[in-house]
């Protein structure tokens, strides 16, 4: 028999086919975060961060297959990033190659394309921190270094077996470190860096849209958690229900939080909550028990409301990303030391709870390096942009139109 007909013999059809579906749930999830953004800027920027998203998943996917899979999941250099050529442009890799990272039977190609759509949606949440302020041609060189900077060395010092991460024993389910902090930090530096709105402040200026984003979210959230197991399993099914009570908990104690701060419940407070809650568990979601779940939800929107609140007095981060995403993806990863259960995943860890206190300190180490990694290339990175091309959009007046300026188009054509 030879190796092409030996291989194919591998292959687990009904893992691949839930890969797949998985993909194109994480992939629904930029259409969802472009209306979830889109309907919290004012109107008359809703095109360009809504353009912001849907480009990511253009160019992100040609940087994907050219470089950015290899840097990521290549043979490793340094513990810290991949060969950037074993990889690129789709070398060594076959219809029949198999993934090798679990026993899932999975061709190269279904991992390769499901994590794509995380790398899509990664640099997009950043866009939120500075919606209304940035030009199109300096996020586009933004979004291509940081891509390539940040988030895919960071993938492979977590998520390849052979970073320097993974080997010491740190665990990010589904991106907590990888996605949300690195992403939130990103938004944080990228705030300080471009300042505050000279256009008005109308926030939420259509509610539906940022309904139909959420939703958008937490369905595809489902794929991003669920997913990130790779294969059908016990810890597949918990994960998946994880994800949806942290959710639940978290946008219901949004809106009792913020009943008892404001004096009125809010449908944006509650789909923001759940957004929180939704970042917080990505990265214990294959570790933790339901009860814990429920309990890293309630944290999540305790610390996000007030990290919010707390950001919104000093800083401009237009659309609350360092305060839900980055903050939430820090609390979950710090969490799973606390509260990971190898009941839960017999291939993960135990937490303080079940008896390893020191994966605590090896989730704090991972996340304070990935917070630093993160601010520090993002300044650098904006700053060496700003020689070239200006960040900033020249504004003018509070009622600029930055759409008709950047786009030459209007999301509305009623003044």
């Amino acid at each position: 028999m030879n190796n092409t007909l030996a291989t194919l013999q591998t292959l687990d059809v009904s893992n691949t086919a839930f890969m797949l579906i998985c993909a194109s749930l994480v992939m629904l999830m930029t259409p969802g975060l472009a209306f979830f953004y889109g309907g919290l800027v004012p109107r008359k920027s809703i095109l360009t961060i809504m353009f912001q998203s849907f480009i990511s998943m253009g160019w992100v996917a040609i940087l994907w297959f050219c470089v950015g899979y290899s840097l990521a999941f290549g043979p490793t250099m340094n513990g810290i990033v991949g060969d950037p050529f074993f990889y690129a442009f789709m070398d060594n890799i076959g219809p029949t190659t198999m993934y090798t990272g679990n026993s899932g039977g999975l061709p190269l190609l279904s991992h390769f394309v499901y994590q794509m759509m995380f790398a899509i949606i990664t640099p997009a949440l950043i866009t939120g921190a500075f919606a209304n302020r940035v030009n199109f041609s300096a996020y586009f060189i933004f979004l291509t270094l940081w891509t390539l900077l940040v988030y895919c060395p960071f993938v492979h010092m977590i998520w390849s077996p052979e970073g320097i991460f993974a080997k010491w024993g740190v665990v990010d389910f589904a991106g907590g470190i990888v996605v949300h902090a690195t992403a939130g930090f990103a938004a944080l530096a990228s705030a300080l860096f471009v300042g505050k709105r000279v256009m008005s402040s109308d926030r939420s200026h259509n509610v539906p849209y940022i309904a139909l984003g959420a939703g958008l979210l937490w369905f595809g959230w489902y794929g991003f958690n669920a997913g990130s197991e790779l294969q059908v399993n016990a810890t597949t099914v918990s994960a998946f229900i994880t994800t949806d009570i942290a959710a639940a908990f978290a946008g219901i104690a949004w809106v009792l939080i913020e009943k008892i701060h404001t004096g009125k419940p809010k449908l944006v407070g509650f789909l923001t909550g759940s957004v929180a809650g939704l970042a917080t568990i990505t990265p214990a979601s294959g570790y933790v028990s339901i009860q814990a779940a429920a309990v890293i939800g309630i944290v999540a929107s305790i610390v996000c409301y007030f990290s919010v609140a707390l950001v919104r007095r000093y800083l401009d981060d237009a659309l609350d990303v360092f305060g839900v995403h980055g903050m939430g993806g820090i609390t979950g990863s710090i969490l799973v030391g606390v509260f990971a259960s190898s009941v839960w995943n017999a291939k993960g860890p135990d937490g303080l709870l079940h008896g390893d206190g020191s994966l605590i300190l090896k989730q704090i180490v991972a996340v304070v390096v990935a917070c630093v990694w993160s601010f520090v290339f993002t300044t650098v990175i904006l700053w060496v942009i700003n020689k070239f091309t200006p960040v900033n959009v020249q504004q003018g007046s509070p009622d600029f139109d930055l759409d008709q300026d950047q786009l030459d188009e209007r999301a509305y054509t009623l003044k």
